[in-house]
């Protein structure tokens, strides 16, 4: 059964579910290693980190199993436990973890700019106290995720701008999703919180300036920073 071109509504979705009907056809078999994302993404007709969106899934969903350097390889049929927790993960309405990530970019960028014009001396004084929090976390060996969501969660208190804040927030619980966290333990490193904690040093540097247009670019550096990272090769991933 060849793979067949999709439309673009919940794409990583709809590809998850074309690979899991492959498997289960008996296309690929457990143990086997499926295509590499690239061949795959040129079968599908859409871009690597939609495929990448799909086969997170599927890990999630203990239908294949994501091997840093080596492959995708297809795993074992699941338990009853195992299938349970698979249905559970298929009902997530979540939203694609890079897909995020771009819609990220285009908004808190301007939340940034806002809050650079609307901050508070308080509130510039709790988006350090965060970014502090970053530094201490990421100082004793843990992801500093707590701190991170607490700095973009100041920044979007000290816009002015209840919608803006509640959107922010709504990123934060997407954040916090399944998709995300499993793409978390294979992109997320030393090395990329350091450079993520300069990337939120510059936002604040910005914001306590009063400088809207500083405030913008270094968040929006920071996404884009960000998307590349968990948009690198696999063999990159978790490399430091």
């Amino acid at each position: 059964m060849p793979l067949q071109s999709v439309e673009p509504q919940r794409l990583y979705r709809q590809i998850a579910e074309q690979l899991r009907s492959l498997i289960a056809s008996g296309e690929f078999q457990p143990g086997s290693r499926l295509p590499a994302e690239r061949d795959l993404a040129r079968q599908l007709g859409v871009s690597r980190p939609t495929v990448r969106e799909a086969l997170i899934a599927l890990e999630v969903e203990d239908v294949v199993d994501v091997r840093t350097g080596s492959g995708i390889y297809v795993v074992q049929p699941a338990t009853r436990a195992g299938k349970a927790r698979a249905a559970a993960a298929r009902d997530l309405a979540e939203w694609g973890p890079l897909e995020l990530m771009r819609a990220r970019e285009l908004v808190e960028g301007e939340v940034a700019a806002l809050a650079a014009r609307n901050a508070k001396k308080s509130q510039v004084a709790a988006i350090a106290q965060a970014l502090a929090q970053m530094q201490d976390q990421a100082g004793a060996g843990l992801a500093p995720r707590a701190g991170d969501e607490a700095f973009h969660t100041a920044v979007a208190l000290a816009c002015g701008n209840e919608v803006l804040r509640d959107t922010v927030h709504g990123y934060w619980r997407a954040r916090s999703g399944a998709l995300f966290e499993r793409l978390g333990d294979h992109f997320e490193n030393p090395a990329s919180w350091k450079a993520a904690l300069g990337e939120h040093t510059a936002v604040l540097e910005a914001i306590r300036a009063h400088d809207a247009g500083a405030a913008r670019s270094a968040m929006q550096s920071h996404l884009k920073k960000a998307y590349t990272r968990y948009s690198a090769s696999w063999r990159r991933a978790n490399s430091s």
